[in-house]
C-alpha cells in the first residue's frame, strides 16, 4: 500500500523523449560535414588551354561574320575618292575638298615632281612611293589631292586615278586593303595624311612590308603617298631615346628610320618667305573675286599673320575665309 504507481509511467516517457532529441543534434552536428564532402571539385588545369582555345576559335568566327556583313559589294566606278575603314569597308567621298592647284603657291618645284611621279603612274610606267614633309600648313596634303585631280581632268572614267584615305591609326590593316586592290583594274594612289610614329607603335612595321620587303609587296596598281611633319616619321626624343638605351644604338635607331628610306620619293616643304604668303593671299583674293585695294590687302594680311605667329599657305587661306566673311563675299570661283 506504500507504493506509488504514478512515478513509473512518468519516468519512461522522459527516456523516450530523450532519445529522439539527441539523435536530432548527432544528426544536425553531422549535417555540415555531409555537405562539404560534397562540394563539387574545381576544373582541371589541363582544361584550361584547351577553353581558352575554344573561345578564341568562337571570337575569331564571330569577327570574321561580322567583316563579311560589314563589307558590301565594292563599286569602285561609284566616285574617284575613297575611305578605308578597318572592317573592311570603302566608303565613297562624292566630293573631294581640296585646293586647286593654280592656288598652291611658293611649292612650284615640289608641285612639279609630283605631278610627274604621278602622270608616269597613271600611265602604267615606274614612280615611287612619295614622302611630303616639312613645315606645317604649306599645302602637303593639299598637294596631294590636286596632283590627284589635275591629272584626271582628261582621262576616260575607265583610265581615271582612284585617290584611297586611310587613317593613321588604321595603318594595321594596310595589307588588308591592298589584298582589295590588288586584283582590280583601275590604279590607285593610297594617301595616309599626318603619317608619324610614336613610343612603343609597331604598327610601322605593316607598313614597311608594304612598301618593300614583304614576300607579295606592293600591288603594281597602287602607289603610296603620306604627308608628315617629321621627316623620319618619329619623334626627335624617341630616335635619341633609342641611342642612349640600345645595345647598339646604331641598328636600334636604323630600324626605325629605315621606314622613310622606303620611299623613293622624298618632298621637303619649308617655312615661305613674307613675298610667298602674300603672293598665295593675292591669288586667292583674285580667284574668288574678293576686290581690295593692294596696299591695303598686304597690310592687314600681314598683320593676320603677326597675331598667328606664322607665314604659310594655311595662314593665308585663313586671312582669305576672314576677309570674305567681313567683305560679305563668298568663297565660290568666278
Amino acid at each position: 500500500m506504500s507504493k506509488k504507481p504514478a512515478k513509473a509511467p512518468s519516468r519512461s516517457p522522459a527516456k523516450t523523449v530523450s532519445r529522439p532529441l539527441a539523435q536530432g543534434r548527432k544528426t544536425a552536428m553531422q549535417k555540415p560535414s555531409k555537405t562539404a564532402a560534397k562540394r563539387p571539385a574545381g576544373p582541371r588545369p589541363d582544361d584550361t588551354p584547351e577553353r581558352i582555345a575554344r573561345a578564341l576559335e568562337a571570337i575569331a568566327a564571330h569577327l570574321a561574320a561580322t567583316i563579311a556583313s560589314a563589307a558590301p559589294a565594292l563599286d569602285l566606278n561609284a566616285a574617284d575618292a575613297f575611305v578605308w575603314h578597318p572592317n573592311g569597308r570603302l566608303s565613297t567621298v562624292p566630293r573631294v575638298s581640296r585646293v586647286e592647284i593654280d592656288l598652291l603657291k611658293g611649292i612650284d618645284r615640289m608641285r612639279d615632281m609630283l605631278i610627274e611621279n604621278t602622270e608616269r603612274f597613271a600611265n602604267g610606267l615606274p614612280a615611287n612611293n612619295a614622302l611630303l614633309w616639312g613645315a606645317r600648313g604649306m599645302g602637303k596634303s593639299s598637294l596631294v589631292k590636286a596632283a590627284h585631280a589635275s591629272i584626271n581632268v582628261a582621262r576616260k572614267p575607265a583610265d581615271r586615278l582612284k585617290l584611297i584615305e586611310i587613317h593613321r591609326e588604321d595603318i594595321e590593316t594596310l595589307p588588308a586593303l591592298m589584298d582589295i586592290l590588288r586584283a582590280s583594274s583601275f590604279r590607285f594612289i593610297v594617301f595616309c595624311d599626318d603619317l608619324s610614329f610614336d613610343g612603343n607603335d609597331a604598327s610601322y612595321k605593316s607598313l614597311k612590308a608594304v612598301l618593300e620587303g614583304g614576300i607579295e609587296g606592293r600591288p603594281e596598281n597602287v602607289i603610296l603617298y603620306a604627308t608628315s611633319n617629321r621627316r623620319h616619321l618619329l619623334a626627335r626624343d624617341m630616335i635619341e631615346n633609342e641611342r642612349s638605351t640600345a645595345i647598339n644604338p646604331g641598328e636600334a635607331v636604323e630600324e626605325k628610320v629605315s621606314l622613310s628610306d622606303r620611299f623613293g620619293l622624298w618632298l621637303g616643304f619649308h617655312r615661305c618667305s613674307q613675298d610667298e604668303y602674300l603672293a598665295m593671299v593675292t591669288g586667292y583674293c583674285s580667284h574668288f573675286g574678293i576686290a581690295v585695294a593692294e596696299d591695303e590687302l598686304q597690310r592687314d594680311a600681314l598683320e593676320w599673320s603677326t597675331t598667328r605667329g606664322s607665314r604659310s599657305g594655311r595662314v593665308a587661306w585663313q586671312f582669305t575665309q576672314d576677309l570674305a566673311g567681313r567683305l560679305g563675299v563668298r568663297l565660290s570661283a568666278k
